[in-house]
């Protein structure tokens, strides 16, 4: 098969029927990792350490390193990148796995260049991370937010509000088809080699972030280590991305959101 026809245009959106598939070996490898890091990032979070007295000796050391506020900080930062590749890494998977049937069918590219386009992607999630930090601690300093990590009713109306918006916006239609048609996603954006497997991954990475920021805003909505509520919104991307009624999910949920927003300041207990 050539190299043309891997990335024919006769593909409809998530579809990959033309791409060969890969061996066995490669696939359970593929998925055992995937599954492995998102097992690992949930298991963080479950036993997330709040304060660097959590950590125990590691802690010690980051308090000796930096003053106890920066400490903080920087576990703050890690709670958002950790919960970042626990949400998204699963929904990002398949994306993951084309990549590898396209690069091994066009030019047999090195199975490392699937980790740099996976490790791309979360890149931009770690940075997304850094801006959601910094939210956070606005947000505590202006005593917007409780103990619990949860916004005030008004601004929890403002973000859920928003939310539900940009959820019926083009940009997020456009965001979304990217996210939803892994073949149509790298008709346009193929570039070959390690480099290019890497700018893939930003360029996956940055459509991702825009399709699903301002889902993640919404933690602090419902609390932002309220666990079962980040399954839920992984469970909803999720379903967002793979599922033949993906666009139809995201514009119902985006109503619902707009209502519970505008809704929310008038009806909640302060």
């Amino acid at each position: 098969m050539s190299s043309s026809s891997i990335l024919s245009p006769s593909n409809t959106e998530g579809g990959s029927s033309i791409v060969p598939a890969l061996p066995l070996h490669n696939r359970v490898v593929i998925w055992n990792a995937l599954g492995a890091i998102t097992a690992l990032s949930w298991l963080y979070l479950v036993r997330m350490p709040m304060t660097p007295r959590d950590l125990g000796s590691i802690g010690i050391l980051l308090t000796a390193a930096m003053s106890p506020h920066w400490a903080e900080v920087w576990l703050t930062f890690m709670m958002w990148a950790v919960m970042m590749v626990a949400m998204m890494v699963p929904s990002a998977s398949p994306m993951i796995e084309t990549y590898a049937r396209i690069a091994r069918a066009r030019s047999g590219a090195s199975a490392y260049n699937v980790w740099l386009f996976a490790g791309a992607y979360v890149v931009v999630w770690t940075l997304f991370s850094t801006a959601a930090t910094a939210g956070q601690i606005a947000l505590q300093r202006g005593a917007l937010i409780t103990s619990g990590f949860v916004t005030t009713p008004l601004v929890s109306g403002i973000i859920l509000a928003t939310a539900g918006l940009y959820q019926l916006t083009p940009l997020k239609q456009a965001c979304l088809s990217q996210c939803r048609s892994p073949i149509g996603f790298f008709m346009t954006e193929w570039r070959d080699g390690a480099a290019g497997a890497f700018k893939m991954g930003l360029k996956h990475g940055a459509f991702c972030v825009g399709c699903c920021w301002m889902l993640m805003a919404l933690l602090f909505v419902l609390g932002v280590m309220n666990l079962l509520w980040v399954a839920a919104i992984s469970v909803f991307v999720l379903l967002e991305k793979v599922t033949p009624y993906g666009r139809a999910i995201a514009r119902v949920m985006g109503v619902a959101m707009l209502v519970s927003g505008i809704a929310l300041p008038f009806t909640a207990q302060y």
